[in-house]
């Protein structure tokens, strides 16, 4: 898609083409693409297609009510922020008193509507046309153009003194094939531009990859993981808040775990339950502070599974009651769950080489129970422990 061909689809014949293709499943492309570009220019049909891809695949990010009404390019789609991390963000930011916000490689605007929509004023900046050209349609069609001001320009030449608040969304997206960069120096603009930015302003948050190593976070920071339904989206550097504070985010709710500083948990005996802790929890480092939360310890001291005698109700892990444990032996756990009569069997594995997908195989399960196989290490040794959720392991 090309700046021409996005710019039809702002038009009132644009308008009118997108929801006429609305819903359109892509088995059915071909036939309505013929029929309409009998009454309408081939490249806005075209382009009113491709948007309506894109928009199928925003749904699960932006939610179909507004993903219905946006603009999208490809990288917009694949890099913007869940709505539910955005609107987490924007709270936090209208919580410590932020009421304009200069959201610096603002993408498509998912993050500049959930900052509006908290009520922030914001000045969204990107270096590319289409990309701008898309966020400036998204705060006309949600009806936030008075709150957003979207300006194309290069991010390091903008004077964010004016702002109460600085957000970068640094490109984490490039090289061959457009992969990800797991360098933060070779982010676009690099880790380091920003935290200069970052330093510049009361308050700041940067927005980085969830692995980034924790050597790296500046001393001024806030590191700040963040899961969405148990899976872990981002990290966040803020800057303005409480420097050398990590901590682990899971939403809904949210639910917060703050670091303590707690040294690692010691290793203990498999206890009836086995807790898993939530990545977002395992990425900020912050297994002890959940461990001991649970009066738990670790299976090993190199795996991040949490060992306990008793059930404790927590959202930072879920936990499973352990019925058997068996040194690691294929023949062994087949024979089992044919005696159990387990046809539906969950394979997690920590610290394992063996792929849960060849473990099927190798097993075939069959029969109407459920189970779950951990593969992991227990004090050094590959080990299998086998069990099933337990009832209650969240608040």
């Amino acid at each position: 898609m090309n700046d021409v061909s996005f710019a039809s689809l702002l038009t009132p014949e644009g308008h009118a083409l997108l929801d006429e293709v609305r819903g359109t499943e892509p088995a059915q492309e071909l036939a309505v693409a013929t029929r309409l570009r009998r009454t309408h220019p081939a490249e806005l049909v075209s382009a009113a297609l491709g948007q309506a891809r894109l928009r199928r695949r925003a749904a699960a990010k932006f939610g179909a009510e507004d993903a219905e009404r946006m603009f999208f390019t490809p990288n917009g789609v694949e890099q913007s922020t869940r709505t539910t991390v955005a609107a987490h963000r924007a709270e936090r930011l209208r919580a410590l008193g932020v009421r304009s916000v200069a959201d610096l490689c603002s993408g498509i605007g998912g993050d500049a509507i959930a900052l509006a929509r908290a009520g922030i004023h914001v000045l969204a900046v990107d270096r590319d046309p289409l990309t701008a050209a898309a966020a400036r349609a998204n705060a006309d069609a949600l009806g936030l153009s008075g709150l957003i001001e979207v300006r194309e320009a290069d991010v390091t030449e903008i004077d964010t003194a004016p702002y109460d608040a600085v957000f970068v969304d640094p490109a984490r997206r490039g090289g061959r094939a457009g992969g990800r960069i797991f360098d933060p120096e070779a982010y676009s603009p690099p880790l380091s531009w920003a935290v200069g930015a970052a330093l510049k302003a009361p308050v700041a948050a940067l927005k980085i990859a969830p692995g980034i190593p924790h050597e790296t976070v500046p001393a001024e920071a806030e590191a700040e993981w963040i899961s969405d339904g148990g899976d872990v989206k981002e990290a966040v550097l803020w800057f303005g808040t409480e420097p050398g504070l990590v901590r682990a985010t899971l939403l809904p709710g949210p639910r917060v775990l703050r670091g303590r500083g707690l040294p690692d948990p010691s290793v203990r005996p498999v206890g009836r339950y086995l807790y898993e802790p939530d990545g977002a929890v395992i990425r900020a480092h912050l297994v002890a502070e959940a461990a001991e939360e649970l009066d738990g310890g670790l299976l090993d001291e190199t795996i991040a599974y949490i060992t306990a005698d008793s059930l404790r109700p927590t959202p930072y892990a879920t936990a499973y009651e352990i019925t058997d444990r068996l040194p690691f032996n294929v023949k062994k756990l087949r024979a089992l769950l044919r005696e159990r009569e387990v046809g539906v069997l969950t394979v997690k594995k920590r610290g394992s080489a063996v792929e849960p997908e060849e473990l099927r195989r190798k097993v075939r399960p069959q029969g109407p129970h459920a189970a779950t196989v951990f593969l992991t290490r227990v004090a050094g040794a590959p080990t299998m422990l086998i069990g099933h959720p337990a009832r209650r392991h969240s608040v």
